[in-house]
């Protein structure tokens, strides 16, 4: 990892114009924060177990979350990141800095009054969300929510930030906020618990938030970014991030419905239940988060500069070549995490409260969550391939289509299924807003006829059914009696690294003598990065 780092110094932002390249240094600094995610869920585990502090903790986030999704991600993802671009493609960089300034001044307005309004509405608010749940533990969700709501704040501000080095395609401190995040949450649970009980979980979010703006502004100011103050709602550029802006806060508002909706019907059921599908959740989001979001994200500013400048032919080109490299990562992952859920689940969270009752939940949640993960992995790339030719309106359409079947399925299946009816409904409704953004945006951009996609699904097909086989064959064997492996973490440990090695060397085995190209590629360029001094 250190060579890897060294390189990308070395030679300088140059090696971000590559969207593998960039996908790659993303995932590696995802992969640290995803393990530092898990470590914060293991504590947190071991601390509460599933019960009613995590309960609460969880039903928490949702108001600021709320606020972070509809303003900050909303203004970002689909508004500032390409109107931002454009500019600086067009080597507009006195307008670019106008709307930075602007675009952080009218933020930090907005995030802080619609703050200290929802400060003073908490109790209401929450007993909305939360009605299934008793009096005490609505007062401790009011608690946490109240100073959680300093998070969007920060988290927007740095969102910003972050919105600028993704433009510049400066990706290594971008990828650091994360990391950083996880860190304040973990110094809340291990410090912050000790001294002020289950309310120092929430100012562990308050300190993560600030470590990751913190993190991320020197850089900032190397791209030639100064800040001050300035109020200009007649700047031209920032009208037209909120006209992008608003279809896409639509879109979010949509999605955090459903978040607020799961939060209900998890406040009806057995303590804990809130706990197991965000357990599961973010399990399952370790793969989502190393190769979905990031190659989403690395190829997000070259997507938007190809549609501004004209060319379409290239935009395709880049949309199914980064398509092709999330699906050959995360369908043989998806089925790898199906068949070593239990060992997966034992060895991150078995610890300390954290029941065997609670174990069995999770794993059964994980298993059904993993069965959407290809869905889950392509939909940001979708989303962001539409927010690049300008075109926000129809993630959100068919974001509130999916969500609608999403409700109705959890009505239903809650009644005999509990959490895990949350935990389909979730999937099924997920998968079906894929497939219909894939056939729109095909509709959008132009046939993929030639570009080889059917054959590669094919060949992923095939890897994947060699790593499961190889991955169960080590497994059951390793788990026979005379290994003793069921009644150790150590044990299971050994048998969870074991079956995943196994079946990740069959897939690459089987990958090799498909001659499946962005393996070739994967290797050369991780050639490239490890042994190759300077380029």
């Amino acid at each position: 990892m250190i060579k890897i780092l060294k390189n990308y110094f070395a030679n300088g932002e140059r090696s971000s114009d590559s969207i593998t390249r960039s996908a790659l240094l993303i995932a590696m600094m995802g992969l640290v924060s995803r393990l530092l995610g898990l470590v914060r869920d293991r504590v947190l585990a071991a601390k509460y177990g599933a019960g009613d502090v995590l309960d609460a903790y969880y039903a928490a986030f949702k108001i600021p979350d709320l606020i972070y999704g509809l303003i900050v991600l909303g203004a970002l993802s689909a508004a500032f990141i390409p109107v931002f671009t454009s500019l600086i493609s067009r080597k507009k960089k006195k307008e670019a800095l106008e709307l930075v300034r602007t675009m952080l001044s009218v933020g930090i307005v907005i995030l802080v009054s619609v703050s200290v309004i929802l400060f003073f509405f908490a109790p209401q608010l929450v007993s909305l969300i939360t009605f299934g749940y008793d009096q005490e533990k609505q007062e401790l969700v009011v608690r946490l929510t109240r100073i959680m709501l300093l998070s969007p704040i920060l988290l927007g501000i740095s969102g910003v930030m972050g919105g600028i080095l993704n433009s510049f395609k400066k990706f290594f401190f971008y990828s650091l906020a994360p990391i950083f995040y996880n860190l304040g949450i973990i110094l809340g649970v291990l410090v912050f618990t000790e001294m002020l009980g289950p309310v120092g979980l929430a100012w562990g979010v308050v300190a993560g938030a600030m470590l990751h703006l913190l993190v991320q502004l020197p850089e900032v100011i190397r791209c030639g970014i100064s800040f001050r103050f300035r109020l200009d709602f007649k700047n031209d550029n920032l009208k037209k991030v909120f006209t992008l802006m608003v279809p896409r806060a639509m879109g979010i508002a949509v999605t955090q419905v459903n978040l607020l909706v799961v939060t209900i019907l998890a406040s009806t059921l057995a303590s804990g239940s809130l706990a197991i599908f965000n357990f599961a959740n973010n399990l399952q989001s370790v793969p989502l988060g190393l190769f979905g979001i990031s190659f989403a994200v690395a190829s997000f500013p070259t997507l938007s500069s190809l549609w501004a400048r004209g060319k379409k032919r290239e935009f395709t080109q880049r949309f199914v070549g980064t398509f092709r490299k999330i699906l050959f990562f995360i369908i043989p992952f998806s089925a790898l995490i199906i068949i070593l859920r239990a060992q997966i689940v034992r060895v991150v969270l078995g610890t300390g409260q954290f029941d065997w009752e609670d174990t069995e939940l999770t794993l059964a949640a994980l298993g059904v969550f993993a069965l959407s993960l290809w869905a889950q992995s392509i939909i940001p790339l979708l989303a962001r391939s539409f927010y690049a030719i300008h075109n926000t309106k129809i993630p959100f359409f068919t974001g509130l289509f999916a969500e609608a079947i999403n409700i109705a399925l959890a009505l239903f299946l809650i009644k005999d299924h509990g959490i895990i009816g949350l935990v389909w409904a979730f999937s099924i409704s997920t998968s079906i807003n894929a497939i219909i953004l894939f056939f729109i945006l095909r509709l959008k951009i132009g046939s993929l006829k030639g570009q080889g996609i059917s054959r590669f699904v094919v060949k992923i097909a095939i890897m994947t059914i060699a790593a499961v086989l190889a991955s169960q064959i080590i497994k059951n064997t390793i788990g026979t009696d005379p290994f003793g492996v069921e009644r150790t973490f150590l044990g299971v440990f050994t048998q969870l690294i074991a079956a995943l090695t196994g079946g990740c060397v069959m897939l690459l085995l089987t990958g090799y003598f498909l001659k499946v190209k962005e393996l070739d590629n994967f290797i050369i360029l991780a050639k490239q990065k490890l042994f190759t001094k300077k380029q």
